[in-house]
């Protein structure tokens, strides 16, 4: 399987998603058609939308958040494209970039030149408990979660493992969710598109209006370790390092690299792509790493001609704060025990050598899981053509990378794209 190449060249031509966060009044069908919307009006020299060939929709589970499975067709029949095969995409947190993946293969294979790949999911209809028992069906039944592991409770055991081997304190953790604000509050898009220093003056405003104790946090990091404003949700981790339950959509077109100039000027090319499968936590020999998104990022390397130098841009899926600190040394870019120190050193930021999820990262834009990979692409797709806007990273950024987490660490994708 060493270095295999696609078939024939793919490239992202047209990107748009809904916001993401707490959407009452709409369903998954909805925020997809906004997505749809917004990605059809971003193609530089417009599109037939009847030229779609086929569809590919990452879903975790629409059945439990919202009661309606065979969601696919559902979705294309929202947007006008109800004869073409539509396919649900299902692998947890990872459902999204599984999707890009099929209609990646799809168009290398020649069997279509233009595919329609989306993300959806609707999460916040079921209360917490509802939504934390339908993650966790995510998970191994058998082994994790009879164990008495929720998804919190699983990053928390990997958090004191890393800092148990490598002399991390749970600071750096909230070092890590400081910055995903502050990229964050540059995303109109996010969900908590806020500074943490905005929100600790929101708090003490509150306050005073109800005329409580105004607190007197000296800066944002007193706040972080305030446990009354910063719950402890699994020691090490607190409130501030979860990423939230979210709803949201994602849509990108895909087209064979051959057709792409008649769309735009400026498409992105997918030069790499991997996946990987490990098994549950019971069975691994460590908790410090993901062995599947090692074996993914060096199937991605390999078929893509890169290395980790060349990356300079890249989405790691930051579901709880440890995880993008482990996944900096997953994929190549710190040595294993030196991703907190590049946290701690600011490299991460968007002004540093290698910035992390510039979106906010699920952390602050959101975690709409079936649509989340799908949400990665688009702000890779958004920063190598330099239209990311206040958040936008200087000296135009030609390569960058997104990486995604199904379930416990069990699956995970790597996908490579390309300015050229």
């Amino acid at each position: 399987m060493t270095g295999r190449k696609l078939g024939r060249g793919v490239a992202l031509v047209g990107a748009g998603m809904s916001k993401f966060g707490a959407f009452p009044g709409k369903n998954s069908r909805e925020l997809f058609v906004e997505a749809f919307q917004e990605m059809t009006g971003s193609v530089d020299k417009g599109f037939d939308p009847a030229a779609v060939e086929a569809a590919y929709i990452g879903n975790f589970s629409s059945e439990l958040f919202e009661g309606q499975g065979h969601t696919a067709p559902i979705m294309t029949d929202w947007v006008g494209l109800n004869s073409i095969p539509a396919t649900r995409v299902e692998g947890a947190c990872a459902s999204g970039s599984l999707a890009l993946r099929q209609g990646i293969f799809a168009i290398a294979s020649g069997l279509y030149d233009m595919v329609l790949v989306g993300g959806i999911e609707k999460m916040t209809g079921l209360s917490t408990d509802g939504a934390t028992d339908a993650l966790a069906t995510a998970a191994d039944v058998l082994y994790e979660i009879s164990a008495g592991f929720t998804f919190p409770g699983m990053y928390a055991a990997i958090a004191t493992a890393y800092m148990h081997e490598y002399q991390m304190t749970p600071d750096t953790l909230l070092q890590v969710g400081y910055k995903n604000h502050e990229h964050g509050a540059l995303n109109p898009k996010a969900q908590f598109g806020q500074r943490i220093s905005t929100i600790m003056e929101a708090r003490k405003a509150s306050a005073a209006r109800k005329g409580k104790p105004v607190p007197t946090w000296a800066n944002e990091f007193e706040f972080l370790r305030d446990d009354n404003a910063n719950p402890q949700i699994a020691w090490p981790l607190r409130l501030f390092d979860c990423s939230p339950v979210s709803d949201g959509a994602a849509s990108v077109l895909l087209v064979s690299e051959e057709i792409a100039h008649q769309f735009t000027d400026s498409p992105i090319h997918i030069i790499g792509t991997g996946q990987a499968s490990d098994t549950a936590l019971h069975g691994r020999s460590t908790l410090t790493s993901l062995p599947a998104a090692r074996k993914a990022a060096q199937t991605a390397y390999e078929m893509a001609g890169v290395t980790p130098a060349d990356i300079k841009v890249v989405e790691v899926h930051d579901c709880f704060t440890i995880a993008e600190i482990v996944a900096t040394e997953d994929l190549g870019f710190f040595k294993p025990g030196e991703g907190w120190k590049a946290a701690e050193d600011g490299l991460t930021t968007r002004s540093g050598a290698r910035p992390v999820n510039t979106s906010g990262g699920l952390k602050s834009k959101g975690h709409p899981v079936g649509a989340s990979g799908v949400g990665q692409v688009i702000e890779i797709y958004q920063q190598l053509r330099g239209s990311a806007g206040e958040r936008q990273l200087p000296g135009s950024p030609s390569i960058g990378l997104t990486h995604n987490v199904g379930g416990t660490g069990q699956t995970c994708v790597v996908n490579i794209f390309e300015r050229r």
